[in-house]
């Protein structure tokens, strides 16, 4: 048996799409701690795949975020200590901030997924297996009802869709993302043969806003709207981000062969 969380979201679902059904226990966040509580079979579990959160940059509400994105996850994990099952689970490039390579949350999320991570790194020898990964910017099929949350990518392709051109901001020449397709995020999480550890997940090839929405208008013939950048994210927005080269030759999907 297979444990996944999140399965309702963007990522899980298409961890969801890729498993055994028959092998697969979901578990959605209004059933996250009556699962601690009352699941049984532990001892048939042979690996947790945790991507179940609280993901939006912008929440506010500190208790909900520790409740499902910190406490939920230690308690979790202290299963898997308990009955030596492998886990995966995710956590995020919003870590870093606006630092290359260390750590500067800018936000609540941001400061929950790197909470997680000191404690996996303070209990890493305890698990059987455990397998962090610090996604980048993920984008692809089946993130259409994230809202603001979604990828450029996602914005870019509905707002052309709908009115023929997309919204831009200013300065966006400057403003670089690693975007990773979502199926490359599956394809290495779950056959990936690497030590229990935290690992950057994403190309190592960041491109900018504008080049994205180049590759939109591109396709689908439309026209670029500059405009101004919103100042409640001045300070809580990443300029950039390059994931470490931790996946030696694997080939990553582009934003332009994405939507070729």
């Amino acid at each position: 048996m297979i444990i996944l969380t999140g399965n309702t979201g963007f990522i899980g679902k298409a961890f969801e799409n890729k498993l055994d059904s028959d092998n697969l226990y979901r578990v959605e966040k209004d059933g996250t701690f009556p699962f601690l509580e009352q699941y049984e079979d532990w001892d048939k579990v042979e690996l947790i795949i945790h991507q179940g959160a609280i993901s939006s940059t912008i929440e506010t509400d500190l208790n909900k975020i520790f409740k499902y994105n910190i406490d939920f996850s230690v308690k979790l994990f202290e299963k898997a200590i308990e009955y030596k099952i492998p886990v995966k689970y995710a956590s995020s490039a919003s870590v870093y901030g606006n630092q290359k390579s260390s750590i500067n949350p800018l936000n609540y999320y941001a400061l929950s997924k790197v909470t997680v991570d000191y404690w996996v790194q303070d209990h890493i020898d305890e698990f059987e297996l455990i397998q962090g990964f610090r996604y980048f910017n993920v984008y692809g099929d089946g993130e259409e009802n994230k809202g603001d949350q979604a990828s450029p990518v996602s914005k870019f392709t509905k707002q052309i869709k709908e009115t023929g051109k997309l919204k831009l901001f200013k300065g966006s020449t400057n403003y670089f993302r690693d975007f990773i397709c979502v199926d490359d995020i599956v394809e290495i999480v779950l056959n990936n043969d690497k030590p229990s550890g935290i690992y950057d997940l994403g190309t190592s090839n960041p491109v900018s806003f504008q080049t994205v929405a180049d590759c939109v208008v591109k396709k689908y013939n439309g026209v670029i709207e500059e405009i101004p950048f919103p100042q409640h994210l001045k300070d809580k927005y990443q300029g950039y981000t390059c994931a470490k080269k931790e996946w030696g030759d694997y080939s990553f999907i582009t934003v332009e062969e994405y939507l070729a």
